[in-house]
């Protein structure tokens, strides 16, 4: 059955605003408790992606996909999801926000609220004047379209 509008779709777990309101970014970050099929998990997850963006109202350029050993960014053209443009390490970016994240059991609430420290980090520098990864972010044109934005759960 095809998804014709955005209650037949479930929602990511969160959106990134641009400064004007406008979603540029959509995330599904899956951390513990994980199925036993993490590419089952995965697969998944990045489909509830598409589904969304395809019945969206708007163009939303971006996508993300976190999971406790990559962030998986990709690009939204209106009709189709691009493979990865940009693979991060989880840890390498999120132990800016957690610095035992290696070390601890990190469980989806607090996972989702960590990534969204850093798109916040991204967008209004809140934790450091580089947040992770702000080279590569701008790189592929996201950086910019997070500038002075936000983030919020998205119902």
């Amino acid at each position: 059955m095809l998804a014709t509008n955005l209650q037949d779709v479930e929602s990511p777990d969160f959106v990134a605003l641009n400064k004007e309101g406008q979603i540029v970014l959509i995330a599904e970050v899956k951390g513990f408790p994980f199925d036993f099929n993490r590419n089952q998990t995965k697969e998944n997850a990045i489909l509830r992606l598409i589904d969304y963006l395809q019945v969206a109202k708007k163009l939303i350029p971006f996508a993300i996909f976190v999971d406790l050993e990559n962030i998986l960014i990709f690009r939204w053209n209106g009709n189709n999801l691009s493979e990865p443009i940009l693979c991060l390490n989880t840890a390498d970016v999120l132990s800016h926000y957690e610095l035992e994240f290696s070390k601890i059991q990190v469980f989806n609430l607090y996972f989702t609220t960590l990534t969204q420290a850093w798109i916040s980090d991204l967008a209004y520098h809140w934790q450091s004047e580089i947040p992770p990864a702000s080279e590569q972010m701008a790189e592929i044109g996201l950086l910019d379209l997070l500038k002075d934005g936000t983030t919020q759960a998205y119902y």
